[in-house]
C-alpha cells in the first residue's frame, strides 16, 4: 500500500456515505427552519462524516486532511469573534487540495485549456471588484483566502468533469458569503443554498478524487 493512503477497515464506506447525505438533509431542513443550535451542531457532523468516507475507500490522506480542516472552519465560523480563524482553516484545507491536484498531474492537463485558468481569473477578479468596498478590515483576508479557493476551482478542473464541478460549486459558495459580508443583495434562503452548495462540492471533490484514484 502507497504511504499517502489511509488503512482501515473495508465494507464500511456504503454506510458512511449515507450517514452523510442523511446528517445533510437534516442540517439543511435545520438551515431552513433556522433551528438553533442543532443547525450548528450538525453543520459540525458532515465534514468529518465525509472525511470518514474517503478514508473507508483509502483515499489520500491530503484529501482526509482537507475536509477535516473544513471542519474546523465550519465549527469556528459558528463562534462569535472567530471568523478569520474559520477561515483561515479553510485555507489550509484548499492548500491540501491545491497540493493533491498539482500531484496528480492538474497542471499538465489545464495546458491543454487555457480557457479554463483564463475564465476563473476574470470571475475572481470581478468578485474582489464587487465585495472590497463592503468587506471593510476583512478586504486582504477575503482576498487572499478567494486566490486559494480560485486555485482550487481551475485545479480541479483539470482532474475531471466531477471535480471540477466540485470546485465550481466551492467557489459559488463562498462567494455567497462574500456576498452577505459586503452586504450586497442575497438570494432568498441564502443560508440554504450557501450550505447545500458547500456540500455538494465537497462530496464531488472527494468523489471526484476517489474515482481518479480507483
Amino acid at each position: 500500500m502507497q504511504n499517502d493512503v489511509l488503512e482501515v477497515r473495508p465494507g464500511l464506506s456504503r454506510k458512511i456515505l449515507i450517514t452523510f447525505w442523511v446528517v445533510s438533509a437534516v442540517h439543511l431542513a435545520l438551515v431552513a427552519a433556522q433551528v438553533s443550535p442543532w443547525d450548528s451542531l450538525t453543520k459540525a457532523l458532515v465534514m468529518p462524516l465525509l472525511a470518514a468516507w474517503v478514508a473507508a475507500r483509502r483515499g489520500p490522506r491530503l484529501v482526509v486532511a482537507a475536509l477535516l480542516l473544513s471542519c474546523g472552519g465550519d465549527v469556528a465560523l459558528e463562534i462569535d469573534g472567530l471568523f478569520v480563524v474559520g477561515m483561515a482553516l479553510f485555507g489550509a484545507a484548499h492548500v491540501c487540495y491545491v497540493t493533491y491536484f498539482v500531484r496528480a498531474g492538474a497542471l499538465g492537463r489545464l495546458r491543454a485549456r487555457p480557457v479554463v485558468p483564463l475564465v476563473y481569473a476574470v470571475v475572481w477578479a470581478g468578485l474582489v471588484v464587487l465585495v472590497w468596498p463592503g468587506l471593510g478590515d476583512l478586504r486582504v483576508p477575503v482576498a487572499a483566502y478567494s486566490l486559494l479557493l480560485t486555485a482550487t476551482a481551475v485545479l480541479s478542473a483539470g482532474l475531471g468533469a466531477r471535480a471540477g464541478a466540485g470546485g465550481a460549486l466551492f467557489l459559488l459558495s463562498d462567494s455567497l458569503i462574500a456576498f452577505d459580508l459586503a452586504g450586497l443583495p442575497l438570494p432568498p434562503m441564502n443560508g440554504v443554498i450557501v450550505m447545500a452548495t458547500y456540500l455538494a462540492a465537497q462530496y464531488l471533490l472527494a468523489s471526484g478524487i476517489l474515482k481518479r484514484e480507483t
